[in-house]
């Protein structure tokens, strides 16, 4: 199993979703939840919205093991305040299970003008003070400086929409104890076609933000690949396609680079609906991709 130093188990693979997929689930959260954790995956990854730290301790709830990530609580939108007291209530009602990932999520234009290396050096000073420890918490860092707080600062990093190459970077500039757990979409689809398709249909809200942008820039990608849901170039560098078998050589690719665990966050036509009602957790895929975990080797 991947351990950090400071020993926490993540497993090799966990399953990443949007905070609003798993409130469409309604009366059905805590058994989706529970179906997660009986599956074999290592951690569960709810992801940025209002109401994640609510959703975050309901499934903490309806748990018995598995660590529950936040993938990410945005620095902009949480006050260091609130997330302290979420973290406080978590520990007391499911020691050590609750892993708080922090970032830069998307922000208000007039805070473009501060700086957030210095904005979320300063939310981690505070959660210090709080008694938020280092190792119940991991950043969102893709770049070099990130990357550095992070090792210094969390237990380790959590790259979203990245590809192979940048986890091998990432573990270069990490070194070798922080934990190393890049998010990756996943579709299961072996027609080229229809795969690139699902995957343009979540990947054209990420590509319009800066920070993605930027990031795969620094990657290699041009204006032309970002532009009308990614090209096809990028669409097969981010995102996993394929039957079962591929997609766990996808994932192998990753923990070969360097990464500890693999978030994987799983498309299909309802996940990203256009109408907002209509989106469901994909939990049929879930358990198509449950059975080829066995194949990957421990880290």
């Amino acid at each position: 199993m991947s351990r950090t130093e400071q020993g926490r188990d993540l497993g090799t693979v966990g399953v990443w979703a949007p905070w609003w997929l798993w409130e469409q689930e309604g009366e059905q959260l805590a058994g989706a939840a529970a179906e997660v954790e009986e599956l074999g995956f290592g951690a569960l990854w709810v992801a940025n919205g209002p109401g994640m730290l609510e959703t975050a301790a309901a499934v903490l709830g309806a748990t018995e093991r598995i660590t529950v990530a936040t993938g990410i609580v945005n620095i902009w939108v949480h006050s260091s305040e609130q997330v302290a007291a979420g973290y406080r209530q978590a520990e007391e009602e499911h020691p050590g299970r609750l892993l708080l990932g922090l970032g830069n999520g998307p922000r208000e234009a007039a805070q473009w003008a501060l700086s957030p290396y210095r904005e979320l050096t300063h939310y981690l000073d505070r959660l210090d003070a709080a008694g938020v420890p280092v190792e119940h918490r991991m950043l969102a860092a893709v770049g070099p400086r990130m990357l550095e707080l992070a090792a210094a600062r969390s237990s380790g990093a959590h790259p979203f929409l990245s590809t192979p190459e940048h986890t091998a970077q990432a573990r270069v500039a990490l070194g070798n104890g922080p934990l190393l757990a890049p998010e990756l979409k996943v579709v299961l689809e072996s027609d080229p076609g229809t795969a690139r398709a699902i995957a343009r249909q979540a990947l054209q809200f990420y590509l319009s933000k800066r920070g993605y942008s930027g990031n795969l820039r620094r990657l290699g990608f041009t204006d032309e690949d970002l532009a009308g849901g990614g090209s096809d170039r990028l669409v097969d560098a981010v995102v996993a396609w394929g039957d079962v078998d591929a997609v766990m050589g996808w994932i192998a690719e990753h923990h070969q680079a360097g990464a500890n665990h693999v978030a994987v966050q799983v498309l299909n036509w309802q996940t990203d609906d256009p109408d907002r009602d209509k989106r469901r957790l994909p939990r049929a895929q879930y358990r198509q991709l449950a059975e080829g975990l066995a194949s990957l080797e421990p880290r």
